[in-house]
């Protein structure tokens, strides 16, 4: 197998494995096994069982930062770029439960390298957002800008949450809600 299919293969064996048992219960023989590989291997590839999870977390990083970046291409208002990126990263969380479970569960790994790349991730939500409301609303105020984007992220990451609770409610509903609570505050600002 190549390398970069059998990379894969592991990260997503991984993913599974961290999100079932959790980081610190998770290890590297039963992700070996799952894989079929030997647990060298595995260290051979990433390290250690911190740099395999690392390599989770930016998979679904770039995984997430594509879906959201091709929905609001194209979105022709500032609300209905705004619907689009919702709704494509409830979209992701709902169809993407391990990767979305790994992120929110290793959120407790304050300090660590892993902490830093689930930071990452928020950053990289609010600097796609930042720029996409920098192109539809007013930036003679760029802090608010800035800021505005944190709020949307910091909301969308605990509707997530509350979604997980609330099997029944699909993304176009969770999204209605959050356009329904975002948008209004935003809408004064939009240029178009």
């Amino acid at each position: 197998m190549p390398r970069a299919e059998r990379e894969k293969q592991m990260i997503e064996i991984a993913e599974a494995v961290f999100s079932e048992r959790g980081y610190a219960a998770a290890s590297m023989d039963e992700i070996a096994e799952r894989v079929g590989v030997s647990k060298p291997m595995l260290y051979e590839y990433f390290n250690s069982k911190e740099g395999l999870l690392l390599a989770c977390i930016r998979q679904s990083r770039a995984a997430l930062r594509s879906v959201t970046e091709q929905a609001v291409a194209g979105a022709e208002s500032a609300e209905q770029a705004m619907y689009k990126g919702l709704h494509a990263f409830f979209v992701f969380i709902r169809e993407h439960r391990q990767a979305w479970s790994l992120l929110r569960h290793e959120m407790v790994l304050i300090g660590t390298s892993a902490a830093d790349e689930i930071e990452a991730t928020r950053q990289q939500q609010t600097d796609l957002i930042a720029a996409l409301m920098s192109g539809y609303f007013e930036t003679s105020a760029p802090l608010q800008v800035e800021a505005a984007a944190e709020f949307v992220v910091g909301a969308c990451e605990r509707l997530a949450i509350w979604c997980e609770r609330h099997e029944d409610v699909s993304p176009e509903v969770v999204t209605g809600y959050a356009m329904d609570i975002l948008w209004d505050g935003l809408r004064a600002r939009a240029m178009s």
